[in-house]
């Protein structure tokens, strides 16, 4: 039984009370603790093809970067913790990450190169909370993938349809491009990646 913390809970109080090992995942949301389903059927495996195609990419491209197991991400204003699908580490930038070898907790938008969430019922926090804090931590990428079509009318068009989405940071702001069916997506990060959405979403 996890013990609960009054509201609000600082970044630090959050990180202390996290439990070694749970069925859950849990997440800091402005102060409050929100308990993460661990993704499992789809969910899982679009994200594991995510991840197996950005690694093959980092090793064609012979780039420092990498995939880390677990970690999370702090907000730029402390009230919030996320644990992202899947996150890419630029490493040389990981030597001014105070917290990245003692609890793989990450703080500076510079050392994320790409940050991916792929949705679930939840929805709101990948759309609007979370894109809203990594655009502060100026995170130079961010995908959304969408592959049940879940999302608000406004992001994912009417009627809705799964829909990948690629956040670029362009003068602090992030600019959107929406990629459906056969459409390969466009990475700035990666130009090169030979991935359709159709392939992503694959079951």
């Amino acid at each position: 039984m996890v013990q609960a913390l009054q509201v609000p809970v600082s970044f630090d109080e959050f990180i202390a009370w996290l439990p070694e090992s749970s069925e859950c995942c849990y997440e800091l949301h402005r102060g409050k603790i929100v308990e993460m389903p661990k993704p499992r059927g789809k969910h899982s495996k679009v994200a594991g093809v995510i991840q197996g195609e950005l690694y093959l990419e980092v090793r064609r491209l012979q780039q420092p970067y990498f995939i880390p197991k677990e970690c999370i991400v702090r907000s730029a204003d402390g009230l919030s913790g996320y644990e992202p699908d899947v996150i890419l580490f630029d490493e040389p930038a990981l030597v001014d990450e105070p917290q990245w070898e003692s609890g793989s907790l990450l703080s500076l938008g510079k050392s994320i190169k790409l940050i991916v969430e792929v949705v679930s019922s939840n929805w709101q926090d990948d759309y609007l909370t979370k894109l809203r804090d990594y655009e502060a931590l100026s995170i130079q990428e961010y995908w959304i993938v969408d592959y049940a079509g879940l999302g608000g009318r406004q992001f994912i068009g009417n009627p809705k349809q799964p829909t990948f989405s690629v956040y670029t940071l362009v003068d602090g702001e992030y600019e959107v491009q929406r990629f459906r069916g056969g459409d390969r997506i466009f990475s700035p990060t990666f130009p090169a990646l030979n991935l359709t959405v159709e392939q992503t979403f694959a079951v």
